[in-house]
């Protein structure tokens, strides 16, 4: 697929003295916040580095001196909501969990963070519809997702070890099985919910989904 770039049109210019004086990981951090918002919204052969200039109160100079084009914008903004799940899945320290603990805590994480997060959500749809091929171009993003199987093999084996968990499961199929419900409730929300007249945003019903999915998991990994 062929994505027409902007920054051809733009002359190769250095950012004023005065802007990379000030804070420039802040400056790069408002505009990937801007680049999401834009993204999300008109998708990446809608989003404009106009908008996001003016989202971020800097020129498109500016933004082209941080990232070369808009295509190579959008892959760190990829980068950046993987990376932003992937950097608090390792923090919840499920190796000092038992087995049972540590996945419930795992997917309920997963299911608060997408429940929370409809950017992320509709940045990985948006980025389906291009299967993928910005995805493909970052190693950065393959390496952050290996540790979400890592940790969550680890947890597996202890609880195979323990007998809490069937021997024989695979990291992969477990981490799909818990995306997959997590995913698609917000992603689908609007048309299942209009579909079968289901109001995803109320308290009750998100609190059964979330034990729901804790249940369907941990019954599936029972020994």
């Amino acid at each position: 697929m062929t994505i027409t770039t902007e920054a051809s049109a733009e002359p190769a210019e250095a950012a004023p003295r005065k802007s990379r004086k000030n804070n420039p990981e802040k400056t790069r951090e408002n505009i990937l916040q801007a680049a999401i918002t834009e993204f999300v919204q008109q998708g990446l052969a809608g989003a404009r580095v106009d908008a996001i200039a003016e989202r971020t109160q800097t020129s498109k100079r500016m933004i082209y001196y941080y990232f070369a084009s808009k295509e190579q914008l959008y892959v760190e903004v990829l980068e950046k909501v993987y990376g932003d799940i992937r950097g608090t899945e390792a923090k919840l320290r499920l190796e000092e969990l038992t087995p049972v603990e540590g996945i419930r805590r795992l997917v309920e994480f997963t299911f608060d963070h997408h429940d929370s997060n409809v950017d992320f959500v509709r940045l990985v749809c948006n980025e389906n519809l291009y299967k993928a091929e910005y995805v493909k171009q970052s190693s950065v993003i393959r390496s952050l997702n290996k540790s979400v199987l890592n940790a969550l093999d680890g947890v597996l084996r202890r609880g195979t070890d323990a007998g809490v968990f069937r021997p024989g499961l695979n990291a992969m199929d477990v981490h799909l099985l818990i995306s997959s419900f997590c995913f698609y409730r917000v992603s689908n929300k609007h048309t299942f919910g209009e579909l079968f007249q289901v109001d995803f945003s109320d308290a009750k019903l998100r609190g059964h989904h979330r034990e729901m999915i804790c249940e369907s998991v941990l019954r599936f990994l029972q020994a």
